[in-house]
């Protein structure tokens, strides 16, 4: 195979990538949030249910997980397998959820509670409070390692290999079979191209955020 029909190919294992990046971004984002919340929660047995699913999450790794979702439900219940690209999401979207809800966390930890204080006391609302004073400064104090967390998903998407989904490093390994070992170090440029975009988007928000101090 020449280098043209090696690269679409190679090309369309990048665009399956970018589609388990980007939906795991879309949904474990918003999702982590609500872990922060009820990790947090006030109810004992709520905090401490989800204290320790986070703590399972983080304390394995993710090939396992995404091992255990795509096999164990059949293993375990006697149903079909998911189809592989559902369990990829699942596991992904459930692990990244966890480490941004610990980041959430951190960044509203990071907020002297007086401001909390402070928009009670002009009658706010809980919820008002932290979508109109709080939330701004948590971007900023979260935006760095979101972003860590974030490239490291770009990297973290190779191992949906592990149950066969043909993103671009199995492509790259399906050519190494057949002894053809340069696509597989020739990925690297994708990946590189891609969170160099990533830096440069990271760094035009951070840039715009300067104005806010906390």
């Amino acid at each position: 195979m020449d280098f043209l029909s090696i690269s679409l190919e190679l090309l369309i294992g990048f665009g399956k990538t970018a589609e388990i990046f980007g939906l795991t971004l879309l949904f474990s984002l918003p999702l982590g949030l609500v872990v922060t919340f009820l990790s947090t929660c006030r109810i004992k047995i709520i905090s401490i249910i989800f204290k320790s699913f986070i703590w399972i999450i983080r304390g394995t790794p993710l090939m396992l997980q995404v091992i255990a979702v795509y096999y164990g439900p059949a293993l375990l219940l006697g149903w079909g397998l998911l189809p592989r690209m559902i369990a990829v999401l699942i596991a992904f979207i459930i692990n990244y959820a966890c480490y941004f809800s610990e980041i959430y966390r951190g960044g509203i930890n990071g907020i002297p509670k007086g401001q909390f204080e402070a928009g009670s006391a002009l009658g706010m609302t809980k919820s008002q409070v932290f979508f109109k004073i709080i939330l701004l400064q948590v971007i900023k104090l979260i935006l760095a390692p979101i972003g860590n967390e974030i490239i490291t998903l770009v990297k973290d998407t190779s191992l949906a290999r592990v149950i066969v989904v043909a993103e671009i490093l199995k492509i790259a390994q399906d050519f190494t079979a057949r002894g053809i070992i340069w696509p597989l170090f020739y990925t690297a440029v994708f990946y590189l191209a891609f969170v160099g975009v990533l830096t440069l988007i990271f760094n035009f928000i951070e840039k715009k955020l300067k104005f806010f101090e906390v």
